[in-house]
């Protein structure tokens, strides 16, 4: 529906001045949105049930954006029919001793989902070329060797984040990543939302209202990232969130449309599986009540 718009081209140079936080494309309100919504959420249960089935594929979708643009509720709304069987959720926090004995991609790549699974990243290893980047300092916690430090760190990250997403796409994991683009003042919103509203406080730490001293770094930051790694095998696409609604609809829509480019099918049962399903349709019919 809104691909084409929201897309960031493999190869292209952008900029998030050109992105509208407030988009909301044909649809003027909640209500006119609804039933598109509610339609894709049911399609998506389907083409996973499907997907569980074949057992070929795997979906990773990657969610990053700055704090209160909607991460939580977007996957809540959007996954609302998926089989929990079938999906997986993993919210990337600040990484763990054991994490920072590792490289940076280890805690991703151990939490692949599975073929014929859904697995979200609630954050991801994009957190590598944005948190800390802007906070090079995070980079002392990482035990790097020295060498590892030299020349332009984030160029390599971004050249080695590639060859993983390719690496994971070639083996069947399709990969799809969304930057929730809330703007400035709907997250000064949202947060005190989170300060007047009791049942919101545990939403909010100190902290939050903090990083927004570093709004310009951080979106520096996001756009080196999506002009390096987006790319044919694992783009990017930029997500207005100022309307959750939208925001829901846009992600659900895009999801769609790329697992009904996969051609999902059941699995065709084999001659002799055929005729082991005859066997027990004989041994339960002759079965006396």
């Amino acid at each position: 529906m809104y691909h084409s718009r929201l897309i960031v081209k493999p190869g292209s140079t952008i900029a998030l001045k050109d992105y509208d936080p407030r988009y909301t494309g044909d649809y003027k309100n909640k209500d006119e949105a609804k039933g598109k919504l509610e339609g894709d959420v049911q399609q998506l249960a389907q083409y996973q049930d499907v997907l569980y089935a074949q057992n070929s594929y795997a979906v990773l979708i990657v969610f990053q954006a700055m704090d209160a643009a909607g991460k939580d509720s977007t996957i809540k709304h959007v996954m609302s029919g998926v089989n929990p069987q079938g999906c997986q959720v993993y919210s990337f926090k600040a990484p763990s001793a054991e994490e920072l004995d590792h490289d940076y991609l280890w805690r991703s790549a151990k939490v692949v989902p599975e073929r014929g699974r859904i697995g979200i990243f609630n954050r991801s290893h994009y957190e590598e070329v944005l948190v800390v980047r802007v906070h090079p300092e995070l980079l002392d916690r990482q035990q790097l060797p020295a060498s590892a430090r030299k020349g332009d760190i984030w160029k390599e990250r971004f050249e080695q984040i590639n060859n993983f997403e390719k690496y994971l796409s070639a083996n069947g994991i399709v990969i799809l990543k969304f930057f929730l683009n809330v703007s400035r003042d709907e997250q000064k919103k949202r947060f005190l939302e989170r300060i007047d509203e009791p049942e919101k406080n545990w939403k909010f730490s100190a902290s939050d209202a903090a990083e927004r001293a570093y709004w310009k770094d951080y979106m520096r930051a996001y756009e080196a990232v999506f002009n390096a790694t987006s790319t044919e095998w694992a783009p990017w696409y930029i997500i207005p969130a100022d309307r959750k609604w939208f925001t829901r609809l846009a992600v659900a829509d895009i999801i769609c449309e790329r697992l009904k480019q996969l051609h999902l099918q059941y699995p065709v049962p084999l001659e002799a599986h055929k005729k082991d399903l005859l066997k027990a349709r004989e041994v339960l019919e002759s079965e006396k009540d």
